[in-house]
């Protein structure tokens, strides 16, 4: 999922509406990280994420895009009341996975205004960018960035490490750290159907081409000594609110183009992963599929704890997203406990910590072992 260059002209045209307050957000992150007393013994020494505006805690936030969250009503149910760059109202999934592995409550962006403490370093952050893709088209129409460019992040990130904790921490972080990586959702909703930029590919041909440079990806991110990598699938992107809304039809039902495309890719991931797994079987390398678990949420939310599953709970829910879903334009639903969705893509905190858990119970544990 990560987002959205939705409506590109409308949202510059917001753009000085908003007002931000970006490093009160990072000296909550950190200072939750500081209070936070583990209460078992962490399952893994760090967790490393890779991707799009789902897992950015907010690396966004001090680059030239328009695709950020660093201003209310983000975070209003974060610590502090503080809109730290999360496309959410309070933690994303990845937070809770870190907060499960018992490592720490929150997982920082790499990019932040001031140096992560030494702790919150060598304990894993995420390199991921809202906006972000597969397809190099992606991150350029975006203005973010790219995921080659966040493996180079990360190379940078070790040499950070072993200058603060020395060679054994890095090894220790590549040989039982957590890898994840979580785009894709991007590619579709935007630079195929959104901006229709790659006009000349049919669903079955752009699904084929996310599948190459995501297994490229994969590949290089194991030849730079990770070793425990769980990779997360495309969810049923046509349902979320914003492409109910432009491609759904009168009656704002599902994409099934979007879908179309995720579930050819998906399935195309599960045998190029496999394939991985035979090329470095020292390597655990797991396929998430949550595309069935959040259909299921979108189709049967009351099942989960909510009642509305086709609207997003900023403004009217149908296209507001980043800037789109501001303190200025946007009033809140009263009741955001009862919303599957926060904005028109990315879900609440609630829904998070639901999926969140799934995929640690079912997916996580596997390259724990």
């Amino acid at each position: 999922m990560g987002m959205r260059v939705l409506l590109v002209v409308v949202l510059i045209s917001f753009a000085p509406l908003i007002t931000t307050n970006v490093a009160a957000g990072v000296n909550a992150t950190r200072s939750a990280g500081r209070q936070q007393k583990q209460k078992q013994k962490p399952l893994a020494p760090a967790l490393i994420v890779f991707g799009d505006s789902i897992v950015d805690p907010g690396n966004n936030n001090d680059i030239h895009t328009i695709i950020k969250a660093d201003f209310p009503p983000y975070g209003t149910y974060f610590q502090n009341h503080r809109a730290t760059g999360r496309f959410c109202n309070g933690r994303i999934p990845t937070d809770f996975i870190a907060s499960r592995l018992g490592i720490k409550e929150l997982l920082p962006p790499y990019l932040t205004s001031e140096p992560l403490d030494k702790h919150d370093l060598v304990t894993g952050v995420s390199f991921a960018s809202g906006g972000t893709g597969f397809d190099p088209l992606t991150p350029q129409l975006a203005s973010v960035i790219s995921l080659p460019d966040q493996l180079t992040m990360f190379h940078d990130y070790l040499g950070k490490v072993r200058d603060a904790a020395g060679d054994a921490r890095v090894s220790d972080i590549l040989s039982r750290g957590v890898f994840a990586i979580c785009a894709g959702s991007d590619d579709v909703a935007n630079t195929y159907f959104t901006l229709r930029a790659r006009s000349s590919y049919d669903h079955a041909s752009y699904a084929r081409l996310l599948v190459q440079h995501a297994t490229a990806f994969v590949e290089d991110l194991i030849r730079a000594g990770a070793r425990r990598v769980a990779f997360i699938g495309i969810p049923p992107i046509g349902c979320v609110p914003s492409q109910r809304t432009m491609s759904g039809g009168l009656d704002r039902g599902c994409s099934q183009g979007h879908n179309e495309i995720a579930v050819a890719y998906n399935a195309g991931m599960v045998q190029q992963l496999a394939a991985l797994r035979a090329k470095y079987p020292d390597t655990l390398l797991v396929f998430m599929d949550i595309y069935g678990f959040l259909y299921d949420m979108m189709m049967h939310p009351r099942s989960y704890g909510f009642t509305q599953s086709t609207r997003g709970c900023c403004g009217t829910g149908l296209l507001e997203v980043s800037v789109l879903c501001n303190g200025v334009t946007s009033a809140v639903c009263q009741d955001v406990g009862d919303y599957l969705f926060w904005d028109s893509y990315h879900p609440t905190e609630k829904a998070y910590k639901i999926l969140a858990d799934f995929v640690f119970d079912n997916y996580v544990k596997l390259i724990l072992v």
